[in-house]
């Protein structure tokens, strides 16, 4: 539930003129979320149990005000809200920025959601994102923050992820055309050019370009997507501009028996350069089923795949990365047995309207050449070919 603040209080809490915040209405919303489990970090390493607040837990403010002729000023600032005094970040860390809706569509500026995430969700079912109890790692590299300016401090460039809320973000979004919708998104390439953590080149412009087209009418939604990454690369190796890397990939889910039953599915082709003429690739999907049971109680499914790795490149680092062909493993070069699986399986439990407990448990299984997949935030680094899981349970309240 939404509850509207006066205007007067906000503009005292933000120290601006009251006489500004008159003009627009205001209105704070978020999630409460808190997940507790233990999960397996791999032979030699001991069980660890960590608690964790996944699911879009956050405080948000949002506002709005007509300008005339059909045009509207908005505004959010999304904050995460971490209950457990662990990640105590500062104002607007989430989706939060500034825009312009009208008949032209919606413009808006600052740090969101790429249209490439949006899109893809559509396809994700039956699991949480992140978390110890999280699925994304091994289909999307991870999902949340990223910076393609990683002077940022806390944040890097990840180029293992491929669901990004990326700063420094200016996205379009066309009118709703019988359920079409197509968004456009570019960051600004602002990082100082002497900055050597970002590839030890003068003048790199790391940049995101994020494409995505949407239906969505009725129980169907279908989402396709292309996504670059511009100069992530870590050398400067091709013909003297940075590497780039690249993705595609298509999401669609559909709901049954007047939507209690919710199916999904996923694929996506991250690509990597990773040096002169060498560049590794890795193909995933998933599959998820969401089944609203009588009364309170709910069952999710979801299985991910992540195929064997394919090209002549390195390895890219980071959970849900991928092992390279051109990379050394085990004695031996090539892309067999590089691939991992993961499944998830849960029971929702809802309280009320707003409010809903989770049990879960997840499973990855790596492949005889592969260490790329883990467990949420457990060790980084895991043996090849290493089978690892973790259960828990998860509260969300909404407000």
């Amino acid at each position: 539930m939404q509850k509207k603040l006066l205007a007067v209080a906000v503009a005292g809490a933000l120290a601006v003129p009251v006489v500004a915040a008159a003009q627009s209405s205001v209105t704070i919303s978020g999630r409460v979320t808190y997940e507790y489990g233990s999960a397996d970090q791999g032979n030699g390493r001991e069980n660890v149990d960590y608690s964790d607040t996944p699911g879009g837990s956050s405080l948000r403010f949002a506002g709005q005000e007509s300008l005339g002729g059909g045009l509207t000023a908005w505004f959010q600032c999304e904050t995460s809200l971490d209950i457990r005094g662990v990640d105590q970040v500062g104002f607007c860390s989430r989706n939060s920025a500034v825009g312009l809706r009208g008949g032209f569509g919606n413009v808006f500026f600052g740090r969101w959601d790429t249209p490439f995430k949006r899109v893809m969700n559509h396809g994700t079912v039956g699991a949480e994102e992140t978390g110890i109890l999280g699925t994304s790692f091994l289909g999307f590299g991870g999902s949340g923050g990223s910076s393609h300016n990683p002077s940022a401090a806390q944040e890097t460039l990840q180029r293992q992820r491929w669901k990004r809320r990326e700063t420094s973000l200016m996205t379009y979004e066309t009118p709703n055309f019988g359920g079409f919708q197509a968004i456009v998104g570019v960051t600004s390439a602002n990082e100082p050019a002497d900055a050597p953590f970002v590839d030890g080149q003068a003048n790199s412009k790391p940049r995101v370009w994020s494409l995505g087209g949407q239906y969505v009418a009725g129980p169907l939604a279908i989402g396709a997507g292309y996504e670059e990454h511009k100069e992530f690369g870590p050398s400067n190796a091709i013909g003297g501009e940075t590497l780039d890397d690249k993705g595609y990939g298509v999401g669609i889910s559909y709901g049954f028996l007047n939507g209690t039953v919710l199916v999904g599915a996923n694929w996506l082709r991250r690509e990597w350069e990773t040096g002169g003429g060498t560049e590794t690739k890795k193909d995933t999907w998933g599959i998820g089923v969401d089944w609203r049971l009588p009364g309170p109680h709910q069952l999710q499914f979801q299985y991910q795949q992540a195929r064997d790795t394919k090209g002549n490149g390195a390895s890219i680092g980071g959970n849900g990365g991928a092992n390279g062909c051109g990379a050394t493993i085990l004695g031996t070069v090539g892309c067999n047995d590089t691939g991992a699986d993961q499944f998830s399986v849960a029971y929702q439990y809802h309280l009320s309207k707003r409010t809903t407990v989770k049990v879960a448990y997840t499973k990855v299984d790596n492949d005889s050449r592969s260490n790329a997949v883990r467990i949420g935030n457990t060790a980084a680094l895991l043996g090849f070919g290493e089978n690892v899981d973790s259960y828990g349970f998860l509260v969300k309240h909404n407000f």
